[in-house]
């Protein structure tokens, strides 16, 4: 299985050209890796953002805290999780939210938020089989809030 770890801000460089991996393969409009490396510099050295990396490159996620009035503790905002595709369906995925959840929960945050794309049912599927529930069943969003706790 492959080992994941908190990342930081020396990890900027590969957390930026994974993000453009992710980004391009979705066709999804981006900044050049050595952009996205600079902010994932600052950002990594915050408090309030978490990052976890898979092997040497094969998957991250970035997570944000955010302040929460309805419990004590920080709600988790699950920003990106990517999974290099050749290295998918192998758990990979899993281990990376896990280690995520298990980091927002060593910072206070009982509960992680996730967007996720309504046309999106595999990962839809893969959040759903992980304890996340759609809070926006029913609606004509084209982004749907999935949350669940962190532990």
């Amino acid at each position: 299985m492959t080992a994941v770890r908190r990342a930081g801000p020396a990890d900027a460089a590969t957390l930026g050209r994974l993000l453009w991996d992710f980004n391009t393969e979705f066709e999804t409009e981006t900044d050049p890796a050595d952009v996205l490396a600079a902010r994932f510099e600052r950002l990594l050295a915050r408090e309030d953002v978490v990052a976890v990396l898979a092997g040497s490159a094969d998957g991250f996620a970035l997570v944000t805290l955010r302040p929460a009035i309805w419990f004590d503790g920080p709600v988790a905002q699950l920003e990106e999780l990517y999974v290099v595709p050749d290295l998918r369906d192998r758990g990979i995925g899993t281990a990376v939210l896990d280690e995520a959840r298990r980091l927002c929960r060593e910072q206070g945050s009982p509960e992680m938020h996730i967007n996720v794309d309504e046309v999106d049912a595999d990962t839809r599927r893969f959040y759903e089989r992980h304890g996340f529930v759609n809070v926006e069943e029913g609606t004509d969003y084209r982004m749907l809030c999935y949350v669940g706790p962190t532990g």
